[in-house]
């Protein structure tokens, strides 16, 4: 009987829930579509988040840092809004690989996914560079802190973000009209305060496009690895909440198949 109780995840590609149920999304969509989906969203994300970057170098300041932080929150929700249904709007290979490893995402898309983040966003990056110019290249990620603090940080905020991700895109419709504006608005939060740090990148394709415009890699190994290891380790946390979740239901159910005699 237990075994009917079985949780199990919803599905196997994920989406945020905002237009479309996760299954018949993954039913809908082709990989061409999802992989195109995925380009847009983040050229969207780098073009309209380093965007307010090189307007604010550009300006003289008019932007500031809190309407930085506040571009990168808006974009990622804009972006959820309109590809979430499609892919899943990740426009992050560390969230691909993330959602990867908890196994809510088959094997055979990471490679799609990740291929058409990197075009989307090294696309957006240089029609900056061609609005904009490349010295500096708009929204290069250096870290003021160190090397070492910088790549504990980045690894905190991703883990967060993750962890975040994975728990409002569990399942039913309702949690998932929230995801865009939960998921928007921790990315402008740790853009704001910890954008000063060590860029608060959490994305790879964030801090890779914008070295590979300024031909600046130095520090980049930092924006490309600690996201990653961020992001597995908020699996690791997520499933131990699934494991306690689990055991406390198999206890209920079987309480309730066996229920206590009367005294």
């Amino acid at each position: 009987m237990l075994q009917t109780y079985n949780i199990k995840p919803s599905c196997k590609t994920i989406d945020f829930g905002m237009a479309h149920n996760q299954r018949k999304a993954s039913a809908e969509y082709s990989v061409s579509q999802r992989m195109l989906a995925e380009f847009l969203g983040t050229f969207g994300l780098i073009f309209a988040a380093l965007g307010a970057i090189a307007m604010n170098d550009f300006s003289g300041g008019s932007v500031g840092h809190g309407g930085i932080a506040a571009a990168f929150g808006l974009a990622v929700m804009s972006m959820i809004y309109t590809f979430g249904g499609i892919s899943g709007a990740h426009i992050n290979p560390a969230v691909t690989i993330g959602f990867a490893l908890a196994g809510r995402l088959k094997s055979h898309l990471v490679t799609p996914y990740i291929t058409a983040q990197i075009a989307g966003g090294i696309c957006g990056e240089f029609a900056l560079t061609l609005l904009f110019g490349r010295d500096p290249a708009p929204g290069l990620t250096l870290p003021h802190i160190g090397t070492g603090s910088s790549f504990a940080l980045e690894i905190i905020l991703t883990a967060a973000l993750m962890l975040l991700i994975l728990r409002v895109s569990r399942g039913a419709r309702e949690e998932g009209l929230t995801a865009a504006i939960a998921v928007g608005g921790y990315v402008g939060l740790a853009a704001l305060w910890a954008g000063p740090a060590c860029g608060a990148s959490m994305n790879p394709v964030r801090s890779l496009a914008p070295a590979l415009a300024a031909h600046h890699y130095d520090e980049l190994w930092i924006y490309l690895v600690a996201p990653i290891i961020g992001a597995a380790l908020a699996v690791l946390l997520d499933k131990v909440f699934e494991r306690s979740k689990k055991q406390a239901l198999r206890a209920s159910l079987a309480q309730m198949a066996d229920p206590a005699p009367n005294q």
